[in-house]
């Protein structure tokens, strides 16, 4: 189909996200907003935030847990769960590779004598460096706003970037490896699901091999169907999604790839030139492709997939199921590689395909720059992490807030150095955020006088 034919046809099957509508003809610093006001300089420098809010170094890389393992380093994406009481529980990844043996959970000191070798998925023999990537838990108390307690939950994935929290109440943790096979022959790309606990127990680690393997990057659960979203962290990435034959049940189902109706193989990065130019707030209808040799060791599954017809992404990364549809942050999309983030909807009755829409591609007068994890706050707006790319390194990381119709604010600023925040996510109750500044390996809980944006 010609793309001009592709737009007309695509454009009239709905009116578009309407709130958003009435910005995109208004310049673009137009959507900016202050509903905090300023940030204010923090005399610690650690962490900026507006007047009135305040932080709490609650996890610390190094310092040692109650296993008496070390807090690893490479803090990334995290859920928070409901605990007993007034606790809450944070699954919280470590985005560490084989060779970050000191910053991993043995530190300098190795393998304890008595640690259970059958519950890490690649632990080598004795005497080898075990893969070191995977997950804690903390336990939190919210009146008291202490922890009670913190272990590691599961271990030996490779680079254990972001994830997703599920409707029954675990965590996905995703691998985003290297190479798709460590020296030793043992086969990552997976994802692993891991239990809201608060025993203070590691977990034995089990790759879902269904959700396919490849670089993984976060997931979106979707709570009616009980499908699975995924992104991939490449710069020619796919979005997919998991079918599961049991509903809850992620170890056999159906994996695919997003397409364009109509557009076979269409690259939505919108880079300077791009042949397909995907404007803010077009719908387009899409369709899902089905994916063969899901477990490939050659890490071309993207590849196959958008030569059979599936749409290209610019380094999807964070994704959120809220209020009905799925949010994506693309991290380098866009002409200027600002990033992109994109909403999907999910068909619902009567609607004949699922749709697609560009939500957002930042400007230099937007404040977003490279969005990577984000979260729903639970007044409907989301909460973005900021990454940094080699083309914006003079940049500070910043959370940022979006709202429905695409307003943007600030919340809170990296203070210490130039590394990405991750994890953003909520207390249930809504009055903690919690946030991860992966460099300086910190985990914090931010309170303040929270309130609608709009």
């Amino acid at each position: 189909m010609q793309r001009r034919a592709f737009l007309t046809t695509t454009s009239s099957c709905a009116l578009g996200y309407l709130g958003l509508q009435k910005y995109l003809s208004a310049q673009e610093s137009d959507r900016v907003i202050s509903p905090y006001g300023d940030l204010v300089e923090d005399p610690d420098g650690i962490l900026d935030l507006p007047e009135g809010f305040t932080y709490q170094i609650i996890s610390k890389r190094g310092n040692t847990m109650d296993d008496g393992l070390q807090a690893p380093g490479m803090p990334d994406g995290m859920a928070c769960f409901p605990g007993q009481a007034d606790t809450v529980v944070l699954v919280r990844n470590h985005e560490l590779g084989a060779d970050a043996q000191k910053t991993g959970p043995y530190g300098s000191s190795g393998v304890p004598d008595n640690f259970d070798e059958s519950l890490p998925y690649d632990h080598g023999k004795r005497g080898e460096y075990p893969h070191v990537g995977g997950t804690t838990n903390l336990v939190y108390d919210l009146k008291r706003g202490v922890v009670l307690r913190e272990f590691l939950s599961l271990v030996g994935t490779d680079r254990n970037c972001a994830g997703g929290k599920t409707p029954w109440g675990t965590w996905i943790t995703c691998e985003e490896p290297a190479d798709l096979t460590s020296p030793r022959g043992k086969k990552h790309g997976y994802c692993f699901e891991v239990k809201a606990s608060d025993d203070g127990k590691l977990q034995k680690a089990v790759a879902l091999e269904g959700l396919g393997r490849y670089r993984h990057e976060a997931i979106a659960v979707d709570p009616d169907t009980g499908i699975v979203y995924l992104t991939e962290d490449t710069g020619d990435g796919l979005i997919y999604r998991f079918i599961p034959k049991v509903k809850e049940d992620l170890s056999k189902g159906k994996l695919q790839a997003l397409a364009i109706k109509g557009a076979p193989s269409t690259d939505l990065r919108n880079k300077r030139g791009s042949s397909f130019p995907v404007k803010e707030g077009l719908l387009m209808d899409v369709e899902w492709i089905n994916l063969k040799d899901i477990d490939s060791p050659r890490n071309d599954l993207r590849i196959r997939g958008f030569e059979d017809g599936a749409a290209r992404f610019a380094r999807g990364e964070g994704i959120e199921y809220t209020n009905g549809s799925i949010y994506i942050c693309c991290t380098d999309g866009g002409p200027q590689k600002q990033g992109q983030i994109y909403r999907f909807i999910p068909r619902k009755d009567g609607q004949a395909h699922d749709q697609l829409e560009l939500f957002l591609q930042p400007s230099k007068s937007d404040l977003v720059t490279n969005g990577d994890n984000l979260c729903s706050a639970p007044w409907g707006d989301l909460i973005i992490c900021e990454d940094l790319i080699a083309e914006h390194k003079s940049n500070i990381p910043h959370l940022r807030g979006i709202t429905p119709d695409g307003r943007i604010y600030n919340l809170a600023r990296n203070g210490m150095n130039r590394t990405e925040f991750a994890g953003s996510c909520f207390s249930p109750d809504g009055s903690v955020l919690f946030v991860n500044m992966q460099g300086p390996g910190l985990t914090l809980a931010i309170r303040g006088p929270w309130k609608e944006s709009a």
